[in-house]
C-alpha cells in the first residue's frame, strides 16, 4: 500500500470513529418538539469537539424530503410526531471524508426504515475488489422491493476523495446492466433510499447549502468578502448559517456566474415518505471494511 493511500485510510477511519460517536449521541436527541436547528448545530459542533471538521452541513431531511435540507439561522421549526427523519452527516480530517446516515422514526414506519437498512446490509455484502457496482445496485433494489417499497432512482452512492464528497464511482440504487469495477483500497459511500412514493426526487425551492466550484476573481467587495470567508471549506459544501453575512443577492449572483453551486432540497415527487441508510466502507480484497 502506498503512503498516500495509507494516509487516506488512516484519516478516513479516524473521521469514521467521530461519526460513530455522533450517531450514537443524536438518536436520543431527535424527539417531537425539539428544534431541528438544535440537532444540526449539536452534530456540527460535536464533530469539531471530537477532532474533525464537518464535511458538509448536517442534513436533516424529514418525511418526503430526501436530501440537502439543513436549517437556516434562527430556524424555529421542530420535529413532529410521525416524522421520518433522515440525518446525513459527514466528517473530514485534512480533507479525508467519512459519510454516514440514519433514519429515526418518530411514528410507525418500521418497515420503511428497515427497507433502507436491509438494502445497505445486502449491498455491503457485495463489496470486494473486482466487484461490479451493478451488483450492489441490484442488491439494494431487491431488498427494497421485497419490503414493498421503491428505491429512489436518481439518488446514488458515491466515491470519496480528498475534499470531494461525491466522486466516482457512482453507485446506483437499482439494477443496471453494468457499473464500475471496484478496486482494492477505494473508499466509497453506499446509501440506499427507500420510499412509498414514485421512486424519484426533484428540487424544491428551499436552498441553504452551497459550495465553491470556481475561484475566478470577482469585482464586488461583498462577493470577495464572502468568498474569502468560505475559502476554508475549499470544495466542500457549507451552510448559509455558517457565514457572518449571507446576502441573498450576492449568493444568487455567484451561483449565476458559476462560482458557487447551490444544493436545493430534494423531495420525493409524489410526496412519498423516504428512509435512508448509509455507511462509508473501504474496499478490501475479499470484502468491505465498514468505518462508520
Amino acid at each position: 500500500m502506498s503512503e498516500e493511500l495509507k494516509e487516506a485510510h488512516e484519516k478516513t477511519i479516524e473521521a469514521g470513529k467521530v461519526l460513530r460517536t455522533v450517531k450514537e449521541e443524536i438518536t436520543s436527541l431527535v424527539k417531537p418538539d425539539v428544534k431541528i436547528l438544535e440537532v444540526a448545530e449539536f452534530v456540527e459542533n460535536r464533530i469539531r469537539e471530537l477532532g474533525a471538521e464537518p464535511a458538509f452541513p448536517c442534513n436533516i431531511s424529514i418525511n418526503s424530503d430526501a436530501a440537502h435540507f439543513t436549517p437556516k439561522r434562527g430556524d424555529n421549526r421542530v420535529f413532529k410526531e410521525e416524522d421520518v427523519v433522515k440525518i446525513d452527516i459527514g466528517a473530514h480530517i485534512d480533507g479525508f471524508i467519512a459519510d454516514t446516515a440514519i433514519t429515526i422514526d418518530l411514528g410507525d414506519h418500521e418497515d420503511l426504515v428497515m427497507a433502507a437498512e436491509n438494502a445497505l446490509k445486502s449491498a455491503i455484502e457485495e463489496v470486494h475488489a473486482g466487484a461490479d457496482t451493478a451488483a450492489i445496485g441490484a442488491a439494494i433494489e431487491r431488498e427494497i422491493r421485497d419490503m414493498g417499497f421503491r428505491p429512489i432512482a436518481n439518488l446514488t452512492g458515491h466515491g470519496l476523495v480528498p475534499y470531494l464528497a461525491h466522486a466516482p464511482p457512482t453507485i446506483f440504487n437499482y439494477k443496471t446492466e453494468r457499473g464500475a469495477i471496484l478496486e482494492e483500497g477505494m473508499i466509497i459511500a453506499i446509501e440506499p433510499f427507500a420510499t412509498n412514493g414514485a421512486g424519484k426526487v426533484s428540487e424544491r425551492g428551499e436552498t441553504e447549502i452551497y459550495s465553491v466550484v470556481s475561484t475566478r476573481p470577482v469585482r464586488m467587495k461583498m462577493a470577495r468578502n464572502l468568498l474569502a470567508e468560505v475559502e476554508q471549506y475549499k470544495t466542500l459544501p457549507f451552510a448559509k448559517r455558517w457565514l457572518k453575512k449571507a446576502p441573498e443577492v450576492i449568493i444568487a449572483k455567484l451561483v449565476r456566474e458559476g462560482i458557487l453551486r447551490s444544493y436545493p432540497v430534494l423531495a420525493e415527487v409524489e410526496r412519498g415518505l423516504v428512509s435512508q441508510a448509509e455507511h462509508t466502507v473501504i474496499v478490501e480484497e475479499d470484502g468491505a471494511k465498514i468505518i462508520t
